[in-house]
């Protein structure tokens, strides 16, 4: 009798562990969290705040057996397939790094485009590019990886993306190419010869998708830690925070304000995935506006599905559509303090 109740019991603990850690080929995405950014965001000697500014996020991970059927019961929960979200070349790694670089480029337009609303002047200084994908069957397969910052060719330091591909480009199938590049904070050098491309047998490199790498200049200084948040999603709510701590007046004027939008060196708002699940996540955290991106009410514009999901939750939030920078600013100078 015993025997039997241990064998079970080990069966029953097998089924579990493998409904756990068995991945499904599907992600699954839910409301994430709405976060303060006066602790992320620090400008030198910068103004306190009253309210808050908040980032909105979207947890996504691997589903499992339970998270699957957890999504398949909750309306706020999404499943997508791998292919979907990576698409068929892309690695996981490869993706995780891209969400990271965006979020890069996401502070980098945030800052100037609150640096020079402020009449502050931003400079940039190049530092390289990112590999960002690597091209199966190329040079680069095996050698380079996702997340890697390429600052040499052949010896000599980059002074733009461009660069980088005109000194490759210049090359011919078979040539060998050299580059010095940073992994884990350890520099490294690897040499690689050139080959055509399949889809384009008159043009030759080395297999990688690259973005640039540059540190944006400004004075005051500012930092914004992120850690592993990825995306590019929260520039609008960047801004807004630098804005704010460099401003004497709050325009928070007390309240609790969360939102979420791309962000373009000229202050245009783009839309974001995951509006419905980032209205859940202000809510529960107490917000009590939320900017939208409204895409000026274009079809891609998320202020529509972000009116219906409050109204579907019963928050007493208010959902302001935003096309611009200037937008938010504009509609908090007519807040009246709280």
């Amino acid at each position: 009798m015993r025997k039997k109740v241990y064998i079970t019991s080990l069966i029953l603990i097998v089924m579990i562990l493998i409904g756990m850690y068995y991945p499904l080929p599907y992600y699954v995405t839910e409301p994430g969290m709405a976060k303060d950014l006066e602790p992320i965001i620090k400008v030198d000697n910068g103004y306190k705040e009253k309210g808050n500014f908040m980032l909105t996020t979207v947890r996504m991970g691997r589903a499992n057996i339970y998270s699957y059927i957890g999504a398949k019961l909750s309306k706020y929960d999404e499943l997508n397939s791998v292919d979907e979200v990576l698409g068929k070349q892309v690695t996981e790694e490869e993706y995780n790094a891209e969400q990271l670089y965006l979020m890069q480029g996401a502070k980098l337009n945030a800052i100037e485009v609150a640096y020079r609303k402020a009449g502050l002047p931003v400079q940039y200084k190049y530092k390289g590019i990112y590999v960002i994908h690597v091209v199966p069957g190329m040079p680069a397969d095996g050698k380079l990886q996702a997340g890697d910052r390429i600052y040499k060719v052949d010896g000599q330091q980059l002074a733009s993306s461009q660069e980088f591909i005109d000194l490759v480009g210049k090359k011919h199938a078979g040539d060998q190419v050299t580059l010095t590049f940073l992994r884990n904070n350890k520099t490294q050098t690897v040499q690689l010869k050139v080959q055509p491309f399949k889809n384009e047998p008159n043009r030759v490199g080395i297999g990688i998708s690259l973005v640039d790498d540059k540190e944006i200049l400004v004075d005051p200084e500012v930092s914004v830690k992120t850690d592993e948040i990825g995306g590019p999603s929260a520039g609008l709510m960047f801004s807004l925070e630098i804005y704010n701590q460099l401003n004497k007046e709050d325009y928070t004027k007390g309240y609790q304000i969360a939102g979420t939008g791309t962000i373009d060196p000229d202050g245009t708002v783009g839309p974001i995935g995951g509006i419905e699940q980032k209205i859940v996540a202000a809510d529960k955290a107490g917000a009590e506006i939320f900017f939208a991106p409204n895409v000026k009410g274009g079809k891609d514009s998320n202020y529509p599905a972000a009116v219906k999901t409050a109204r579907d939750i019963h928050t007493k939030m208010k959902i302001v559509p935003v096309d611009t920078f200037d937008d938010a600013i504009n509609y908090l100078n007519k807040l009246p303090n709280k």
